[in-house]
C-alpha cells in the first residue's frame, strides 16, 4: 500500500490529534507523575548497578588470569633453575 505526501499528511494529523486528546483526557496526577519518575529512577539505578558488576567481574577475571599466567610462568622458570 503506497501512500501519497497527502494522505500522508492527514494520517500523521489525525494521530497526533487522537494522541493529544488521549493526553488530555486522562492526565496523569501529580502523585502518579511522581510514581513515575520514582520508577524510572529505579529502573535506571538497577542498570546501573548490573553495569557495575559486570565491569567487576570481567576485572577480577583478567587478573585472575593474569595471576594464573604469572603462575605457570614461576613454575616454570622454577624448574629450568633446578636443571
Amino acid at each position: 500500500m503506497v501512500l501519497d505526501d497527502q494522505t500522508k499528511q492527514e494520517l500523521v494529523s489525525l494521530v497526533k490529534a487522537a494522541v493529544s486528546e488521549a493526553v488530555e483526557a486522562h492526565p496523569l496526577s501529580p502523585e502518579e507523575v511522581h510514581w513515575v519518575r520514582m520508577a524510572i529512577q529505579a529502573e535506571a539505578n538497577r542498570a546501573a548497578f548490573r553495569k557495575a558488576v559486570i565491569e567487576k567481574t570481567l576485572a577480577g577475571l583478567a587478573i585472575a588470569a593474569l595471576v594464573a599466567i604469572m603462575g605457570m610462568f614461576m613454575t616454570g622458570f622454577k624448574s629450568y633453575l633446578g636443571k
